[in-house]
Protein backbone atom coordinates (compact mmCIF):
# COMPACT_ATOMS: atom_id res chain seq x y z
CA UNK A 1 0.00 0.00 0.00
CA UNK A 2 1.33 3.21 -1.17
CA UNK A 3 1.02 5.84 2.11
CA UNK A 4 0.85 9.49 0.68
CA UNK A 5 3.39 11.95 2.32
CA UNK A 6 0.80 13.90 4.87
CA UNK A 7 1.07 17.77 4.55
CA UNK A 8 3.84 18.02 2.10
CA UNK A 9 2.91 21.25 -0.20
CA UNK A 10 2.83 20.36 -3.49
CA UNK A 11 5.30 22.38 -5.84
CA UNK A 12 5.16 23.04 -9.26
CA UNK A 13 8.56 22.22 -10.92
CA UNK A 14 10.36 24.99 -11.81
CA UNK A 15 13.22 26.37 -10.51
CA UNK A 16 12.04 29.07 -7.63
CA UNK A 17 13.16 32.37 -7.28
CA UNK A 18 14.11 31.70 -3.60
CA UNK A 19 17.49 32.92 -2.75
CA UNK A 20 19.47 31.29 -0.10
CA UNK A 21 16.95 29.79 1.94
CA UNK A 22 16.40 26.67 4.15
CA UNK A 23 13.22 25.49 5.69
CA UNK A 24 12.26 22.29 7.57
CA UNK A 25 9.34 20.80 8.92
CA UNK A 26 7.47 17.76 10.94
CA UNK A 27 4.02 17.08 9.99
CA UNK A 28 1.26 14.29 11.62
CA UNK A 29 -1.93 13.22 10.63
CA UNK A 30 -4.35 10.72 9.65
CA UNK A 31 -4.68 9.58 6.27
CA UNK A 32 -7.41 7.07 4.35
CA UNK A 33 -5.78 4.99 1.24
CA UNK A 34 -7.45 3.15 -1.11
CA UNK A 35 -6.40 1.04 -3.80
CA UNK A 36 -8.10 -2.19 -5.69
CA UNK A 37 -7.35 -5.26 -3.19
CA UNK A 38 -7.41 -2.95 0.18
CA UNK A 39 -8.26 0.17 2.48
CA UNK A 40 -7.00 2.14 5.48
CA UNK A 41 -7.04 4.67 7.64
CA UNK A 42 -3.40 5.17 9.14
CA UNK A 43 -1.55 8.05 11.33
CA UNK A 44 1.64 9.03 9.97
CA UNK A 45 4.37 11.37 11.10
CA UNK A 46 6.16 13.50 8.05
CA UNK A 47 9.33 15.31 8.08
CA UNK A 48 10.51 17.71 5.33
CA UNK A 49 13.37 19.81 4.51
CA UNK A 50 14.35 21.77 1.31
CA UNK A 51 17.09 24.30 0.40
CA UNK A 52 16.92 26.79 -2.24
CA UNK A 53 19.65 29.05 -3.90
CA UNK A 54 20.08 30.46 -7.10
CA UNK A 55 20.51 27.50 -9.56
CA UNK A 56 20.41 25.27 -6.58
CA UNK A 57 17.20 23.03 -5.38
CA UNK A 58 17.61 20.45 -2.69
CA UNK A 59 14.58 18.50 -1.10
CA UNK A 60 14.03 15.69 1.31
CA UNK A 61 10.15 14.59 2.16
CA UNK A 62 8.94 11.41 3.99
CA UNK A 63 6.40 9.65 6.03
CA UNK A 64 6.63 7.16 8.83
CA UNK A 65 2.95 5.90 9.22
CA UNK A 66 1.44 3.01 11.82
CA UNK A 67 -0.30 0.09 9.57
CA UNK A 68 -3.24 -2.91 10.22
CA UNK A 69 -1.77 -5.57 11.98
CA UNK A 70 0.85 -3.79 13.84
CA UNK A 71 3.42 -3.22 10.55
CA UNK A 72 5.14 0.13 10.24
CA UNK A 73 5.55 1.44 6.46
CA UNK A 74 8.28 4.08 5.84
CA UNK A 75 8.71 6.08 2.42
CA UNK A 76 11.33 8.31 1.79
CA UNK A 77 12.19 11.06 -1.27
CA UNK A 78 15.38 13.23 -2.03
CA UNK A 79 15.33 15.71 -4.86
CA UNK A 80 18.66 17.56 -6.12
CA UNK A 81 18.18 20.17 -8.95
CA UNK A 82 21.75 21.69 -10.05
CA UNK A 83 22.19 24.32 -13.08
CA UNK A 84 25.14 25.99 -14.72
CA UNK A 85 25.85 29.51 -15.07
CA UNK A 86 24.46 30.78 -18.44
CA UNK A 87 25.73 29.30 -21.56
CA UNK A 88 24.49 31.23 -24.16
CA UNK A 89 21.98 34.60 -23.51
CA UNK A 90 19.29 33.04 -20.84
CA UNK A 91 20.27 29.19 -22.12
CA UNK A 92 21.83 26.48 -19.38
CA UNK A 93 21.95 23.13 -18.10
CA UNK A 94 20.78 21.06 -15.19
CA UNK A 95 20.97 17.97 -13.88
CA UNK A 96 18.29 16.98 -11.62
CA UNK A 97 18.33 13.66 -9.76
CA UNK A 98 15.35 11.52 -7.08
CA UNK A 99 16.06 8.81 -5.22
CA UNK A 100 12.99 7.41 -3.85
CA UNK A 101 11.72 4.44 -1.90
CA UNK A 102 9.37 2.11 0.48
CA UNK A 103 9.53 -0.04 2.81
CA UNK A 104 7.44 -2.26 5.15
CA UNK A 105 8.17 -4.02 8.46
CA UNK A 106 6.73 -7.22 7.21
CA UNK A 107 6.90 -6.63 3.32
CA UNK A 108 9.32 -5.79 0.70
CA UNK A 109 11.39 -2.83 0.07
CA UNK A 110 11.76 -0.78 -3.15
CA UNK A 111 13.37 1.95 -4.63
CA UNK A 112 13.91 4.19 -7.61
CA UNK A 113 16.09 6.45 -9.09
CA UNK A 114 15.34 9.62 -12.15
CA UNK A 115 18.48 11.14 -13.20
CA UNK A 116 17.99 13.73 -16.02
CA UNK A 117 20.36 15.97 -17.94
CA UNK A 118 18.59 19.18 -19.12
CA UNK A 119 18.43 21.84 -21.51
CA UNK A 120 16.78 25.14 -20.11
CA UNK A 121 15.45 28.42 -21.08
CA UNK A 122 14.27 30.96 -18.22
CA UNK A 123 12.27 34.42 -19.01
CA UNK A 124 11.32 37.14 -16.39
CA UNK A 125 7.91 35.09 -15.75
CA UNK A 126 8.93 31.37 -16.66
CA UNK A 127 10.74 29.32 -18.79
CA UNK A 128 10.76 25.79 -20.82
CA UNK A 129 13.09 23.09 -20.51
CA UNK A 130 14.01 19.96 -22.22
CA UNK A 131 15.87 16.90 -20.54
CA UNK A 132 16.85 13.05 -21.17
CA UNK A 133 18.40 10.47 -18.50
CA UNK A 134 17.84 6.83 -17.16
CA UNK A 135 15.41 5.60 -14.74
CA UNK A 136 15.74 2.64 -12.62
CA UNK A 137 13.68 1.14 -9.78
CA UNK A 138 14.17 -1.99 -7.61
CA UNK A 139 11.74 -4.56 -5.85
CA UNK A 140 13.21 -7.02 -3.16
CA UNK A 141 13.85 -10.53 -4.79
CA UNK A 142 13.13 -8.94 -7.91
CA UNK A 143 15.34 -8.11 -10.99
CA UNK A 144 15.95 -4.34 -11.47
CA UNK A 145 14.92 -2.22 -14.57
CA UNK A 146 16.76 0.82 -16.12
CA UNK A 147 14.95 2.20 -19.20
CA UNK A 148 15.66 5.81 -21.12
CA UNK A 149 13.18 8.55 -19.61
CA UNK A 150 12.48 11.75 -21.71
CA UNK A 151 10.99 15.51 -20.45
CA UNK A 152 9.85 18.23 -22.16
CA UNK A 153 8.30 20.71 -19.60
CA UNK A 154 6.91 24.99 -18.58
CA UNK A 155 6.74 27.02 -15.44
CA UNK A 156 5.05 30.17 -15.73
CA UNK A 157 3.83 32.77 -13.56
CA UNK A 158 0.34 34.69 -14.30
CA UNK A 159 -2.96 35.90 -12.51
CA UNK A 160 -0.86 35.78 -9.20
CA UNK A 161 -0.39 31.72 -9.62
CA UNK A 162 2.27 29.63 -10.43
CA UNK A 163 1.55 26.53 -13.51
CA UNK A 164 3.77 23.98 -14.62
CA UNK A 165 3.27 21.51 -17.35
CA UNK A 166 4.84 18.40 -18.28
CA UNK A 167 5.45 15.54 -20.93
CA UNK A 168 7.33 12.34 -20.04
CA UNK A 169 7.74 9.86 -22.58
CA UNK A 170 9.45 6.92 -21.11
CA UNK A 171 10.29 3.71 -22.75
CA UNK A 172 9.38 0.76 -20.31
CA UNK A 173 10.26 -2.90 -21.64
CA UNK A 174 9.85 -2.90 -24.81
CA UNK A 175 6.94 -0.19 -25.38
CA UNK A 176 6.22 3.47 -24.58
CA UNK A 177 3.93 5.10 -22.31
CA UNK A 178 3.96 9.21 -21.73
CA UNK A 179 3.40 10.93 -18.36
CA UNK A 180 1.73 14.53 -18.88
CA UNK A 181 0.97 16.69 -15.64
CA UNK A 182 -0.49 20.01 -15.07
CA UNK A 183 -0.37 21.77 -12.18
CA UNK A 184 -1.16 25.24 -10.47
CA UNK A 185 -0.12 26.55 -6.63
CA UNK A 186 -2.17 30.02 -5.30
CA UNK A 187 -0.58 31.79 -1.93
CA UNK A 188 -3.25 34.13 -0.81
CA UNK A 189 -2.09 35.58 2.56
CA UNK A 190 -2.05 32.35 5.23
CA UNK A 191 -3.58 30.07 2.25
CA UNK A 192 -1.32 27.75 0.52
CA UNK A 193 -3.26 25.80 -2.46
CA UNK A 194 -2.23 23.46 -4.99
CA UNK A 195 -3.95 21.26 -7.60
CA UNK A 196 -2.70 18.79 -9.73
CA UNK A 197 -3.92 16.69 -12.99
CA UNK A 198 -2.14 13.69 -14.79
CA UNK A 199 -2.33 11.51 -17.25
CA UNK A 200 -0.76 8.27 -18.21
CA UNK A 201 -1.34 7.68 -22.01
CA UNK A 202 0.06 3.87 -24.17
CA UNK A 203 -1.42 1.80 -26.22
CA UNK A 204 0.33 -1.16 -24.78
CA UNK A 205 -0.29 -0.22 -20.66
CA UNK A 206 -3.11 1.19 -21.17
CA UNK A 207 -4.01 5.15 -20.54
CA UNK A 208 -5.55 6.66 -17.64
CA UNK A 209 -5.55 9.44 -15.84
CA UNK A 210 -6.28 11.02 -12.11
CA UNK A 211 -5.46 14.31 -10.29
CA UNK A 212 -5.10 15.75 -6.50
CA UNK A 213 -5.32 18.59 -4.47
CA UNK A 214 -3.48 20.17 -1.29
CA UNK A 215 -4.58 23.29 0.61
CA UNK A 216 -2.76 24.65 3.70
CA UNK A 217 -3.97 27.01 6.50
CA UNK A 218 -0.90 28.65 8.04
CA UNK A 219 -3.03 29.75 11.75
CA UNK A 220 0.13 31.02 12.98
CA UNK A 221 3.68 31.66 10.66
CA UNK A 222 4.93 28.21 12.25
CA UNK A 223 1.82 26.64 12.48
CA UNK A 224 -0.30 25.18 9.16
CA UNK A 225 -3.37 22.89 9.24
CA UNK A 226 -3.47 20.72 6.04
CA UNK A 227 -5.82 18.94 3.87
CA UNK A 228 -5.32 17.31 0.50
CA UNK A 229 -7.11 14.28 -1.18
CA UNK A 230 -6.60 12.85 -4.96
CA UNK A 231 -5.45 9.93 -6.47
CA UNK A 232 -1.96 8.43 -7.70
CA UNK A 233 -1.23 6.58 -11.32
CA UNK A 234 0.80 2.99 -10.85
CA UNK A 235 4.45 3.77 -10.31
CA UNK A 236 6.09 0.72 -12.52
CA UNK A 237 9.49 1.07 -11.00
CA UNK A 238 8.54 0.13 -7.34
CA UNK A 239 5.55 -1.92 -8.31
CA UNK A 240 3.40 0.42 -5.90
CA UNK A 241 -0.66 0.00 -7.44
CA UNK A 242 -2.85 2.75 -8.52
CA UNK A 243 -4.40 4.51 -4.94
CA UNK A 244 -6.50 6.72 -3.94
CA UNK A 245 -6.58 8.98 -0.63
CA UNK A 246 -7.85 11.62 1.64
CA UNK A 247 -5.16 13.09 4.01
CA UNK A 248 -5.42 15.75 7.15
CA UNK A 249 -2.99 16.98 9.49
CA UNK A 250 -0.94 19.89 11.26
CA UNK A 251 2.70 20.96 10.15
CA UNK A 252 5.15 22.89 12.07
CA UNK A 253 7.58 24.93 10.47
CA UNK A 254 11.29 25.50 12.11
CA UNK A 255 11.42 28.91 10.80
CA UNK A 256 8.77 31.81 10.96
CA UNK A 257 6.54 32.65 7.42
CA UNK A 258 6.81 35.54 6.50
CA UNK A 259 2.90 36.70 5.54
CA UNK A 260 2.79 38.73 2.45
CA UNK A 261 1.05 41.92 2.98
CA UNK A 262 -1.34 43.55 0.20
CA UNK A 263 0.60 45.24 -2.22
CA UNK A 264 -0.75 49.14 -0.82
CA UNK A 265 -1.33 51.95 -3.51
CA UNK A 266 1.50 53.54 -1.64
CA UNK A 267 3.98 50.60 -2.62
CA UNK A 268 4.82 50.53 -6.64
CA UNK A 269 7.24 48.71 -8.27
CA UNK A 270 11.02 50.01 -8.24
CA UNK A 271 11.63 51.58 -11.60
CA UNK A 272 15.54 52.69 -12.78
CA UNK A 273 16.25 55.89 -14.59
CA UNK A 274 18.03 55.67 -17.70
CA UNK A 275 21.63 56.94 -18.23
CA UNK A 276 22.83 56.32 -21.99
CA UNK A 277 22.06 53.16 -22.94
CA UNK A 278 22.06 51.78 -19.05
CA UNK A 279 19.14 51.45 -16.19
CA UNK A 280 20.95 53.36 -13.04
CA UNK A 281 19.81 51.55 -9.75
CA UNK A 282 20.35 52.85 -6.49
CA UNK A 283 19.42 51.90 -2.90
CA UNK A 284 20.25 53.03 0.88
CA UNK A 285 21.39 51.00 2.88
CA UNK A 286 22.37 51.95 6.52
CA UNK A 287 25.59 50.01 8.10
CA UNK A 288 26.18 47.76 5.21
CA UNK A 289 30.05 47.04 4.15
CA UNK A 290 28.49 45.08 0.68
CA UNK A 291 25.49 45.30 -1.07
CA UNK A 292 24.99 42.94 -4.26
CA UNK A 293 21.74 42.42 -6.47
CA UNK A 294 20.38 39.48 -7.70
CA UNK A 295 16.75 38.95 -10.10
CA UNK A 296 15.51 37.27 -12.88
CA UNK A 297 17.23 38.58 -15.30
CA UNK A 298 20.38 37.18 -14.05
CA UNK A 299 19.16 33.82 -13.22
CA UNK A 300 19.60 35.08 -9.42
CA UNK A 301 23.36 35.11 -9.33
CA UNK A 302 24.33 38.11 -7.02
CA UNK A 303 25.64 41.59 -9.06
CA UNK A 304 27.57 43.70 -6.59
CA UNK A 305 26.56 47.32 -6.33
CA UNK A 306 29.41 50.18 -5.58
CA UNK A 307 29.46 52.64 -2.87
CA UNK A 308 28.37 56.13 -4.41
CA UNK A 309 27.89 57.65 -0.50
CA UNK A 310 27.88 56.73 3.18
CA UNK A 311 25.08 54.50 3.07
CA UNK A 312 24.12 54.05 -0.94
CA UNK A 313 25.10 51.84 -3.41
CA UNK A 314 24.52 51.80 -6.96
CA UNK A 315 24.47 49.32 -10.09
CA UNK A 316 24.14 49.20 -13.71
CA UNK A 317 22.06 47.11 -15.97
CA UNK A 318 21.17 46.37 -19.48
CA UNK A 319 17.46 44.84 -19.60
CA UNK A 320 14.66 45.07 -21.70
CA UNK A 321 11.37 46.82 -20.81
CA UNK A 322 9.43 44.19 -19.08
CA UNK A 323 8.47 43.71 -15.10
CA UNK A 324 11.28 41.83 -13.25
CA UNK A 325 11.46 40.31 -9.58
CA UNK A 326 14.74 40.76 -7.45
CA UNK A 327 16.40 41.09 -4.02
CA UNK A 328 19.54 43.12 -2.41
CA UNK A 329 22.15 40.68 -0.52
CA UNK A 330 23.74 42.64 2.23
CA UNK A 331 27.19 41.61 3.46
CA UNK A 332 27.19 38.41 1.21
CA UNK A 333 24.61 36.60 3.65
CA UNK A 334 21.60 38.38 4.56
CA UNK A 335 18.69 38.49 1.79
CA UNK A 336 16.54 41.68 1.69
CA UNK A 337 13.92 44.20 -0.26
CA UNK A 338 14.50 47.73 -0.32
CA UNK A 339 11.43 49.72 2.26
CA UNK A 340 8.49 50.89 -0.04
CA UNK A 341 8.93 48.63 -3.09
CA UNK A 342 6.23 46.68 -4.42
CA UNK A 343 6.68 43.10 -3.03
CA UNK A 344 5.18 39.50 -4.33
CA UNK A 345 5.48 35.95 -2.64
CA UNK A 346 8.63 33.97 -3.81
CA UNK A 347 7.10 30.64 -3.05
CA UNK A 348 9.44 30.11 0.10
CA UNK A 349 7.83 32.48 3.27
CA UNK A 350 9.98 35.37 1.61
CA UNK A 351 9.07 38.44 -0.96
CA UNK A 352 10.96 39.48 -4.31
CA UNK A 353 10.35 42.79 -5.07
CA UNK A 354 9.12 44.02 -7.92
CA UNK A 355 11.68 46.09 -10.61
CA UNK A 356 9.72 48.25 -13.64
CA UNK A 357 11.73 48.72 -16.77
CA UNK A 358 9.78 51.28 -19.05
CA UNK A 359 10.67 51.75 -22.12
CA UNK A 360 13.31 54.77 -22.63
CA UNK A 361 11.77 57.77 -23.93
CA UNK A 362 13.44 60.04 -27.27
CA UNK A 363 14.75 62.65 -25.07
CA UNK A 364 16.83 60.35 -23.15
CA UNK A 365 19.00 59.17 -25.98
Amino acid sequence: MRIPVLAVALSCAFPSIVSGQTQASLGAGVSAVRNASSSASVPAVSPAAQYSAPGLYAGFSGTLATLPGGEWSTQGRVGVWLASPPLVGRLRLAVDGTVAGTDRTAGQWTAAVHGLGELFWTGARGGIGLGAGPSSGWIEDQPSVTVLHLRARGWFRAGGADWALSAEPTRFLGSWFTDATAGVTVQRGPIVASVWGMARLSSTYGSKATGSGFVQFFVTPILALEVGGGGYLPDPYQGLPRASYVSAGVRVYAKRRVSPPAIKPAATPFTPAWRGDSLIVRFRMDSASSVALAGDWNEWQPSALRRVGDNEWEGALVIPPGVYHFVLQVDGKQWVVPKGVATVPDGMGGLAALLLVQPRQSSEF
